[in-house]
């Protein structure tokens, strides 16, 4: 995530090389051992555990039931927080945060690092908060600041939260994909600070409150509200499944960590282009960074655009700036597209070994949900160096939260300095946690391949294309951590 991107960087600096580091990391880093080694062994890992798995993985597993794993909601210490109102608690938060973000950057400073509403935002809701999704499960259906803002709304104008409309079913998830694509925009192209973030904010707000108003509360939080949708997805690998909409004990269920993911699958094909844009959103925002992505257009193409731009590459900067963002807004726009290409052929390949008869669009469909524990370690591992550096100061904004020289809570001085951990160690964590999200994917689409085609030999033989595919993505995203990112 690019928080604070306020920097414009001149065209001699976006072409200078570097030495390879570790992705986030403005030190440079040499990796330890070559390149290749690390691939192989990625690749190893991702054979020896589909053996694993086609060997001991003996029978077709019956679909999982809504009422499967372990209702807890009476277990004592739920009964604690229900005590506690802890659920109230988070409502109040939540709203509140997303006021204070609006506010803080209407009437703070405009230092994004000394504005709460950057911090919060960016880092605490757009990161921690995922990551805390896929612990803690879907919270994030009761405490949805817009969704309370709506009810709210609703209670003041009857038949509110009904709509006008009918949601149209050829819609689909094209709002929340259209919505996920500007999201994305914004955080790379945007260059926001906290007066901008809390226009953008307020914006998303009227158009959450005039959608509901539309089609009704329960369409446009289910296909069109961004953060639920992607949440909801999150949600899916966490331990812990919360329904709301439930009562009594059943409200709160213990399941095996990503066993969600069987539980349901993909119910169109836009909610199939969401998850790839959940991976191929994160893989452009590492690769638009390295100086081989930079190469490409300010090196490479400016070559060929000497005749018509001239020879002086300060005078040429001002000329192709907007050549570049246009080529790579329609590079991101087209990336989820990409993804799906190279995903149903590799599905079309698995239908072909399997001898299956089931279409190629309902493979994808079926086994879009396995994608997720790779999307969601893509996300932690480009991300993870920024949540230590920049979140943990949220303690000394809390009591500063406008950046005008407060101490309300005595923690204005706390943890100011960023936390920077040794790049060997980001490095290898980000190896051990590609790694580890392509064997869990690989583990689930064996499972799902055994519900899908008759027998243990058709379903391993199936998994051979999406093994070729799972090294593809694990190669791709360790090359693009790898790489060495423009200087600025």
């Amino acid at each position: 995530m690019k928080p604070y991107p306020g920097r414009r960087l001149a065209l001699p600096a976006l072409c200078l090389p570097a030495a390879a580091q570790a992705h986030s990391f403005g030190k440079i880093y040499n990796l330890p051992v070559p390149f290749w080694l690390y691939v192989y062994g990625a690749a190893a890992a991702l054979l020896v555990s589909f053996v694993v798995v086609a060997y001991f993985a003996s029978a077709a597993p019956e679909t999982q039931e809504r009422d499967g794993g372990r209702n807890i909601g009476d277990a004592n210490w739920v009964r604690l927080l229900r005590r506690c109102h802890v659920l109230t608690l988070l409502k109040a938060g939540s709203a509140g945060c997303l006021l204070l973000c609006i506010a803080s950057g209407l009437f703070g400073a405009a230092n994004p690092y000394t504005n709460i509403n950057m911090t919060l935002f960016w880092i605490i809701f757009v990161l921690v908060f995922t990551y805390l999704t896929a612990l803690f499960g879907e919270v994030y259906v009761a405490i949805n600041p817009w969704r309370l803002l709506a009810r709210g709304v609703g209670r003041l104008w009857p038949n509110y939260l009904q709509g006008r409309r009918s949601y149209p079913p050829r819609l689909a998830w094209w709002p929340a994909l259209l919505l996920y694509f500007a999201f994305i925009w914004i955080e790379l192209f945007a260059f926001t600070r906290p007066y901008s973030l809390a226009l953008i904010l307020s914006a998303y707000t009227l158009l959450n409150l005039a959608a509901v108003w539309w089609v009704g509360e329960q369409a446009w939080f289910r296909h069109g509200e961004l953060f639920a949708v992607f949440l909801h997805l999150v949600a899916k690998m966490a331990p812990l499944d919360y329904r709301p909409e439930l009562q009594g004990a059943a409200r709160l269920r213990l399941r095996a960590p990503f066993a969600g993911l069987l539980e349901s699958t993909a119910p169109h094909g836009t909610m199939l282009l969401f998850v790839l844009f959940m991976l191929s959103s994160t893989a452009f925002d590492g690769l638009h960074d390295t100086a081989p992505w930079m190469r490409l257009f300010w090196i490479d193409l400016y070559g060929r655009l000497k005749p018509w731009v001239g020879d002086n590459p300060l005078a040429a900067y001002p000329i192709l700036r907007p050549w570049y963002e246009a080529w790579a807004t329609l590079c991101l726009a087209a990336s989820p597209f990409l993804y799906a290409g190279v995903y149903l052929l590799f599905i079309r390949l698995s239908k072909f070994a399997a001898g299956s008869v089931l279409t190629v669009r309902e493979l994808g469909l079926r086994f879009a949900y396995t994608l997720l524990p790779i999307a969601l370690v893509y996300n932690i591992t480009h991300y993870y160096t920024l949540v230590l550096s920049q979140g943990s100061k949220i303690l000394s904004l809390v009591s500063d939260p406008l950046g005008l020289d407060w101490n309300l809570f005595g923690t204005a001085l706390w943890l100011r300095a960023p936390i920077i951990p040794n790049a060997g160690t980001v490095w290898h964590t980000q190896v051990g946690l590609i790694v580890f999200g392509h064997v869990v994917s690989v583990y689930l689409a064996h499972l799902e391949a055994l519900r899908c085609f008759p027998g243990r030999r058709a379903a391993a033989l199936s998994q051979l294309p999406m093994l070729l595919l799972m090294v593809l993505f694990t190669t791709f995203g360790l090359w693009i951590l790898s790489q060495p990112i423009r200087p600025g």
